[in-house]
């Protein structure tokens, strides 16, 4: 038995005072809260705390006021109730509101059990590791009037409209350029022929086609004036044709034909 009751000095989870020794009592009862003999509790509670006042004189004060206080109501428990008018609570009210301090500390103890029951985070159960990426959808609004709308279509037209023109620099035939040619090809012209002919190997780009034609009329032009050379067309817009100008004939000296007339 004092094996049993030393264990009862020792309580875990922070409940330690008299009011656990005496939830610890009543359960040694193995009846229920509600039905549980407040005077056989007291009893055994007093018979405890003087047995255990043997062997520990530093009993703790609020023991002794417990077994104080159930002392009290062990006396009026069994004395009759005396007549009085004062607001005093009766034996009965004393004890019932004692069993319900007992039901309460019942209810809190398993509450704290089933708490402590429960799965933890990091021992029982394990939180996920690094969280999925979130595909984030940005949707833009826009809030307009229609003259807002019409005046950004106007602003629209007017930038697309403005443009930069490059005009790129043509390559032409200068007149020289055409002339040094022609004179060159002269030596080569035997007989009346195209003019296309000898410009087709320069005409290899056909934007230049029209320079070399223009640039080589106009140095045939000198080349006629200068009698180098002679130019030939058989109608209105045909084909011109050209050849290297004869050489002049020659001309006898007068001189030396009246020398041979005297000799004779």
């Amino acid at each position: 038995m004092v094996e049993i009751e030393r264990a009862l000095i020792v309580d875990v989870e922070g409940f330690e005072g008299p009011l656990d020794l005496l939830l610890t009592l009543a359960r040694n009862q193995k009846v229920d809260l509600s039905r549980i003999s407040i005077l056989a509790l007291a009893e055994q509670y007093l018979a405890f705390v003087e047995e255990l006042r043997k062997l520990r004189l530093e009993l703790a004060a609020d023991y002794l006021v417990m077994a104080a206080w159930l002392a009290y109501l062990k006396s009026r428990l069994l004395l009759p109730a005396p007549e009085t008018d004062d607001d005093e609570p009766t034996a009965e009210e004393l004890a019932e509101l004692l069993a319900f301090r007992l039901r309460r500390l019942e209810a809190m103890r398993e509450a704290a059990a089933r708490l402590t029951a429960r799965a933890r985070l990091g021992r029982d159960v394990f939180a996920r590791g690094a969280p999925e990426p979130v595909a984030v959808a940005r949707i833009a609004e826009w809030d307009a009037s229609l003259y807002d709308l019409l005046s950004a279509y106007a602003a629209q037209r007017q930038r697309q409209m403005v443009s930069v023109v490059h005009v790129r620099r043509r390559t032409v035939w200068s007149l020289g350029d055409a002339r040094e040619i022609l004179t060159r090809l002269i030596g080569r012209m035997v007989d009346w022929a195209p003019v296309e002919s000898f410009l087709i190997p320069y005409m290899t780009a056909p934007e230049q086609r029209a320079t070399i034609k223009a640039s080589s009329f106009s140095a045939m032009l000198e080349l006629v004036r200068e009698g180098r050379l002679e130019i030939r067309q058989s109608g209105a817009f045909a084909p011109l044709y050209v050849r290297a100008s004869p050489p002049p004939p020659e001309v006898a000296d007068p001189e030396l034909d009246l020398d041979g007339e005297g000799a004779a």
